[in-house]
């Protein structure tokens, strides 16, 4: 059976209440898609983007998540909180979390567990930076990271992986379609249920290279940065992905 696209925008530190009538916006190509579409906002505006996506199908989720249920972590979220809110998604492991806030496997894995336990799907990523590619390690560097972030004995409980080259993130640099399609194969490669389980691409994905993308045979979607912030480049996105998900039917 084909796996359905997934279009996954992740807002970061951006938007205010005014920037959901982007949900709005891009209704209609996501009431339409194929393809399903997921938006993951800042917390302020989880629980009001939730109310406002569910009429036109589109999923909203976290950014990130703590570990623990409940208990003094001043600032922190956790998968509960974020499932109450109205997500059914939460991303954990983004390299900016882990460049930033110094996050290592095991925290990931931690975050995807709680996660799970939740029920909330978690998307977690990997990838490698520019000089681990320039070495010639980013197999290796994905091999570790996927051994020590994804949670053992989760059952039959959905997860994503989004492969995220660091050195492609905010910077306008794509990694060449090959690459992609080979990294790709090489994380499925070692996933326990490579059939099933999605893998993204995030990584400057935009409205005149998301074609390509989707259409690799390995790329189940897209983690999009900077181009979920427009609905003028959100939608062809969208749209890319619907075109790539019929051709696999």
């Amino acid at each position: 059976m084909p796996r359905q696209k997934l279009i996954a925008g992740n807002w970061k530190m951006n938007g205010l209440a005014a920037d959901l009538e982007f949900l709005d916006a891009i209704g209609p190509a996501a009431a339409a898609a194929d393809a399903e579409v997921l938006i993951c906002p800042p917390a302020t505006l989880l629980a009001e983007a939730a109310r406002r996506a569910g009429a036109h199908g589109i999923m909203v989720g976290g950014q990130d998540c703590h570990a623990a249920v409940s208990g003094a972590h001043t600032g922190d979220i956790s998968a509960a909180m974020l499932r109450d809110a109205g997500a059914s998604h939460v991303i954990v492991g983004h390299s900016e979390r882990r460049c930033d806030h110094g996050e290592n496997d095991g925290i990931v894995r931690d975050k995807a567990v709680a996660a799970l336990e939740a029920g909330l799907v978690p998307v977690i990523c990997v990838g490698e930076t520019q000089q681990e590619r320039e070495a010639g390690r980013q197999e290796a560097v994905i091999a570790a990271q996927l051994a020590g972030s994804l949670p053992e004995n989760r059952g039959q409980r959905e997860l994503v992986i989004a492969y995220e080259p660091v050195w492609a993130i905010g910077t306008g640099l794509t990694a060449e379609p090959e690459d992609v399609q080979a990294m790709h194969a090489f994380i499925r490669s070692r996933l326990p249920d490579p059939a099933s389980t999605r893998i993204l691409y995030g990584g400057s994905v935009k409205p005149d290279n998301a074609s390509t993308l989707l259409g690799l045979p390995d790329v189940d979607g897209a983690l999009v940065g900077g181009a979920s912030l427009k609905a003028d480049d959100f939608i062809p996105i969208i749209q890319a992905g619907c075109r790539e998900s019929q051709l696999f039917r």
